[in-house]
């Protein structure tokens, strides 16, 4: 066999990269689902507010159960940049600009594992299958890109006995405009400063030359619109008692999550198997994601992330395989490309308790300017309608007593629906069907149904109405 045919046989496939860096994004981002979440409406209202205000808000603007009080929009920049595609080309918008951020993070997880794997669309595959549950458009997918780049960083620096250079923790500042997930790269940074500290022969140099980089990160993600409260406020909020109620804090559940716990045996067969050769500190990083994955159903799609990223070297053992050269130039265009077709073709959410625009349409004029208590998720779909919501999806400014009492009074305590009738003469409702018990409680309660349909319903309160307990 000649050199030509033999060099031809290894030739590494392209097709595997434009799968994985343009066509799964693009599917992913074409999906109606990445609405399905009342949240994706009251970040476009608070990018809207910016936008006409020039200013990040410090008080809430659109609440009547908050209004004035102090408000923390620690992910400001990316309900700006969310703001901005809707106004440009309304909800495909939308769907570009997460399209463009699934590429980005694709793109950096596959670079990362065709070093290592020949089979490199394997991780990219298993981390989708655990985040496609996650996929909205919601700040947290535009930092999945950050995450993996964080990562990245932490590795070369590794391979290269040094630490990233100090530039790189401006991509902590950036990260903590976007979201508070970035108290999470303090803790993947610290993790490999503690690997090189161990591994290093030098240690006194290791020592310095990652206490000065952690020093940087720490300075950077005070460059933010909120300043010190922007950093305490993702702490702040962990304490919250409320946070069991909401689906995306609760443990994670076989029943409620199953493909995550799929792709979690399936991975841990596979290291059973093939023993993938790995420092105990990035071990130990993997267990601690994957236990506040088990804790928390919202960190299945950081686990699932970081897990693609630190693995494909352990199942290699540290040989690297020769990869698909594709210029860069070619991969930047095509990606433009598909955003921008991405833009153009229409898509609209589905009609659901989160998009609940035919039934907030049928609410009668003089009732939009009245209090209204509201279902969860129709909170930030009020709020983009230009109707103040009695709740919404900013429970951490809430905080616990106001959503405590509110889902005490949707699971029917009569007692603390009639208090808050009272507190804010609250004129009528809007909920979805599946609100059983309150809807029951309206009914004995002498409310009116005014307006209904497969997404849910109206009530109004009559003049003088009795207390229902």
């Amino acid at each position: 066999m000649t050199e030509a045919a033999a060099a031809g046989e290894k030739r590494p496939s392209i097709l595997p990269l434009f799968v994985a860096v343009l066509l799964i994004p693009v599917a992913l981002g074409s999906s109606q689902t990445i609405f399905n979440d009342g949240d994706v409406s009251w970040h476009i209202a608070t990018g809207q507010w910016i936008l006409d205000h020039r200013a990040i808000p410090h008080a809430d603007p659109f609440s009547y159960t908050w209004a004035g009080k102090p408000w923390v929009p620690i992910e400001w920049l990316a309900e700006l940049l969310y703001a901005s595609a809707y106004r440009l080309a309304g909800y495909s918008g939308l769907a570009a600009l997460l399209t463009a951020a699934l590429i980005a993070l694709h793109a950096v997880v596959y670079v990362n594992a065709s070093r290592w794997l020949r089979a490199a669309l394997l991780p990219i595959v298993a981390m989708d299958f655990v985040l496609i549950p996650m996929l909205s458009a919601r700040p947290h997918v535009l930092t999945w890109a950050l995450l993996a780049l964080w990562i990245s960083l932490m590795l070369r620096a590794r391979e290269q006995e040094r630490a990233p250079p100090l530039i790189a923790a401006l991509l902590l500042a950036l990260w903590a405009n976007l979201h508070g997930g970035f108290v999470f790269g303090f803790a993947i940074a610290g993790a490999f400063g503690l690997e090189a500290l161990i591994a290093s022969k030098d240690k006194p140099r290791a020592l310095r030359q990652w206490l000065i980089f952690g020093a940087a990160c720490a300075a950077a993600v005070f460059i933010n619109g909120n300043g010190p409260e922007g950093v305490i406020h993702p702490l702040r909020f962990t304490q919250l008692k409320m946070l069991p109620l909401i689906d995306e804090w609760k443990p994670s559940n076989p029943a409620v999550t199953p493909v995550f716990f799929a792709v979690l045996a399936i991975t841990l067969l596979l290291i059973v198997w093939k023993r993938p050769r790995l420092h105990p500190v990035r071990w130990a990083l993997l267990g601690a994601f994957l236990i506040a994955a088990l804790l928390q159903v919202r960190h299945q799609a950081m686990f699932a992330i970081v897990a693609a990223m630190i693995l494909p070297e352990g199942f290699a053992r540290g040989t690297s395989v020769a990869t698909a050269r594709v210029p860069a130039m070619v991969i930047g265009v095509g990606a433009a490309l598909l955003v921008a077709i991405r833009a153009v073709l229409p898509l609209s959410p589905p009609d659901n308790d989160a998009n609940p625009w035919k039934l907030i349409a049928a609410a009668p004029p003089q009732l939009r300017s009245q209090p209204v208590l509201n279902g969860y998720s129709m909170g930030g779909p009020l709020i983009l309608s230009g109707i103040r919501p009695y709740v919404d999806g900013r429970g951490d400014m809430y905080g616990d007593e106001l959503v405590v009492g509110y889902a005490n009074i949707v699971h029917g305590d009569a007692v603390a629906f009639d208090e808050a009738v009272r507190r804010w003469n609250i004129r009528w409702a809007i909920l979805s069907n599946g609100s059983k018990q309150l809807i029951a409680l309206l009914d004995r309660s002498g409310w009116r149904r005014i307006a209904g349909d497969k997404v849910g319903v109206i009530y109004v309160r009559p003049a003088g109405a009795a207390p229902s307990a």
